[in-house]
């Protein structure tokens, strides 16, 4: 018979942190300008981490939908 363990920690879910259109468009233009250096970076043999370019194009496309999401629901708002 195989002795079930019960977690005594619970896996506790973030806060969701709720951003207006510009802050992120502030944040896109940040990320945009890491993945700039990070692509120079990995040319000149400078960047260890060469997934971070990956993550970081990951990041934009999530931050995309995220201001694509906030222009469509403000326009249902107006209507």
């Amino acid at each position: 018979m195989a002795i079930i363990k019960k977690s005594t920690k619970t896996a506790a879910k973030p806060a969701v942190e709720v951003k207006t259109i510009d802050q992120l468009a502030v944040e896109l233009a940040a990320k945009q300008n890491d993945l700039i250096s990070a692509k120079r970076g990995h040319k000149l043999g400078e960047l260890t981490n060469p997934r971070v370019i990956t993550v970081t194009r990951k990041q934009i496309a999530r931050l995309h939908t995220a201001i694509r999401a906030a222009v469509i629901a403000s326009e249902k708002e107006n209507k």
